[in-house]
């Protein structure tokens, strides 16, 4: 298909040639992905450190998730009642997020974050949201071209662990209806930032929605919200729970959750059956192989081989960013990132410039090891040039 029938080249905005390789260049199209390894329309294989943005978490194709997706298709997909997988995986969810109660299933991460933001404006009668991290394209959170100025005017952006914007924001905004917080921006969280998030929303009536869009089903039962000790309202989850399939939820306290039965949070293909059924497969997966345990290993290990070559080449990467599960290089600018990028391809690895690289289970000691060596090579070659 000619680029010019889709305006930028794809849908995706990440997966677009200027934001995987500037104006370098590298490859254009995928055609089949196995395991952590991705095919191009030339037949050339790569190392995937991108995993689909993060949707991935147990490899693509992973036979679990194959199966139950071929089982939800004979079985016609999707119906005119909702089916059991919908009270089924509702079920399993409420045991992975403390206080969770009841389940709003969606398609896309950006939808479920705007459905919790929603329930808040509906549960507090406020508008005004204050939001840290990125949920999304939708116009709720959104200061584009194309979303109207009063609805720019119902949110106020937060600098991710800066307590004094946070005030700054409690003071133009006394009564906001929600925080919405990723409890991850390139970095772990610092000590008193959710703790100080979570008290301003308490003493301003408003809902903490923690967006754990990517760390969820990653770090395990709890998200990040247990690991790094705060008490959501409001839990988004999406990615990897459908590891490749579009599925996303809003999970909460009954109390709470009750509020969507007075506004209109609907879509038909909410509950087909392929999703639903793949999110019951993660699950068990998850917990049979331990997934997030092994995750965090296999981060871990990609972690310290990007800060020993951050060590080595500091006049090319000036640091790292993340957390086991997911991290990153922190490059000199962006021309230096885009010619990394492009090297690493003609290697045979698929590298994120930015934010994030992410592990899956197929990601094992030996590949990783791979990924590290033309990793680094890339960057030599680069500095070499420099």
């Amino acid at each position: 298909m000619s680029p010019e029938r889709i305006p930028g080249g794809t849908s995706t905005g990440s997966k677009r040639a200027e934001a995987l390789f500037g104006a370098e260049g590298g490859p254009a199209r995928m055609t089949r992905a196995a395991g952590c390894r991705v095919w191009d329309d030339h037949n050339r294989e790569y190392v995937d450190l991108g995993m689909a943005l993060g949707a991935v978490a147990l490899g693509y194709g992973h036979p679990a998730v194959t199966a139950a997706a071929e089982r939800a298709v004979r079985d016609g997909v999707v119906g005119s009642l909702p089916p059991v997988h919908e009270a089924a995986l509702a079920e399993r969810l409420v045991t992975w997020v403390p206080g969770g109660e009841a389940v709003r299933f969606l398609k896309t991460g950006a939808e479920a974050v705007a459905a919790a933001v929603r329930i808040a404006r509906v549960v507090t009668g406020r508008e005004v949201v204050f939001s840290c991290g990125y949920h999304g394209w939708l116009d709720w959170c959104q200061d584009a071209s194309g979303v109207p100025g009063g609805v720019r005017a119902l949110h106020r952006s937060l600098r991710f662990g800066d307590v004094g914007d946070l005030m700054d924001a409690v003071r133009e905004h006394p009564e906001p209806a929600a925080i919405v917080i990723e409890p991850v921006v390139e970095r772990a969280p610092e000590p008193g930032w959710l703790g100080g998030v979570r008290a301003v929303a308490s003493q301003r009536g408003a809902l903490l929605i923690v967006d754990e869009v990517k760390t969820g089903i990653r770090l395990g039962p709890g998200g990040a919200a247990a690991r790094y000790g705060v008490t959501p309202d409001l839990v988004v989850l999406g990615k990897a729970l459908g590891n490749g399939f579009p599925l996303a939820a809003v999970v909460g306290p009954s109390v709470l959750m009750e509020a969507v039965a007075r506004t209109w949070i609907s879509s038909t293909l909410a509950t087909e059956y392929v999703a639903l059924a793949v999110g019951l497969a993660v699950l068990d997966t998850c917990e049979r192989e331990q997934v997030p345990a092994r995750l965090y290993a296999a981060g871990t290990r990609l972690l310290a081989g990007c800060e020993a070559i951050q060590r080595s080449y500091a006049e090319v990467v000036r640091g790292v960013g993340g957390i086991p599960e997911f991290s990153f290089l922190r490059f000199r600018d962006d021309a230096t990132s885009a010619r990394v990028a492009a090297a690493a391809a003609r290697r045979g690895l698929l590298m994120r410039r930015g934010p994030y690289h992410f592990v899956s289970l197929a990601h094992d000691d030996q590949t990783i090891a791979l990924a590290l060596e033309r990793l680094e090579e890339s960057v030599a070659e680069v500095e070499r040039a420099c």
